[in-house]
């Protein structure tokens, strides 16, 4: 027997928001019952585990240990753009001159995610 993700979890100060944010990210909407003000909110996911946010009153002090990674279906350059106008934080790059490697940003609450090169970025890479 074995066990399967149900949800990634995020604990945040304002889960309706977050979530908002995480929506316009993945384009997958709420949980139809979240609203403003709901202390429980739910990214539904095309695929895999739905993305969970939980309001704390405790702020985020320290870097992740666990993160999601994106892989945009358009270019990695473009998704940071994209990202980065809804809101992210630039954190850190990590792209190097041949075009491989990522971008490290932060969501509105702080929590660090990657985005890395789409299917197109790669194939052209490695051609």
């Amino acid at each position: 027997m074995v066990s399967m993700i149900q949800n990634v979890a995020v604990d945040c100060a304002d889960a309706y928001g977050l979530a908002l944010f995480w929506s316009r990210v993945t384009g997958r909407p709420l949980h139809a019952q979240d609203g403003p003000g709901s202390r429980e909110t739910q990214v539904e996911l095309a695929q895999g585990p739905v993305l969970y946010f939980n309001q704390v009153p405790e702020p985020k002090t320290v870097k992740n240990r666990i993160h999601l990674c994106l892989r945009p279906e358009t270019s990695r350059d473009r998704e940071v753009d994209r990202l980065l106008a809804l809101g992210a934080a630039f954190v850190a790059d990590h792209r190097n001159p041949d075009g491989s490697g990522w971008v490290v940003l932060a969501d509105p609450e702080g929590n660090e995610f990657c985005v890395l090169r789409s299917e197109s970025d790669r194939a052209a890479t490695t051609s």
